[in-house]
């Protein structure tokens, strides 16, 4: 039986992305940068960005690696791609914070 949780579909997509972490041959910090590659190539909504937050921390992305995705991307995505998908990496981060901000007071 499933476990009740009060955001299931996000709990469900972070699953995912464990198992497909532990699953690829590749380095936790390179899957996690073609994650994001294609995220922004597929013009992901800031939501889809949140899944990997976690990921891309534990695998130690640097802003400077980020960056460097992101503009090698740029040529073959398009500069309004890269640009709101870094829109977006700057929304997932806020809700990442508002989620974890809402934890901490339920616990507390």
């Amino acid at each position: 039986m499933a476990t009740a949780s009060e955001t299931p579909v996000l709990d469900t997509l972070a699953a995912m992305t464990v198992d497909s972490i532990e699953r690829c041959g590749m380095p936790p910090d390179l899957l996690v940068l073609t994650r994001i590659a294609a995220l922004a190539a597929s013009d992901a909504p800031p939501i889809s960005y949140v899944a990997n937050i976690d990921p891309a921390l534990t695998s130690g992305l640097t802003v400077e690696r980020l960056q460097d995705v992101l503009v090698a991307i740029a040529p073959i995505v398009g500069t309004a791609r890269v640009m709101t998908a870094a829109g977006n990496i700057a929304k997932a981060l806020g809700i990442a914070i508002a989620v974890a901000d809402a934890e901490t007071d339920a616990q507390g």
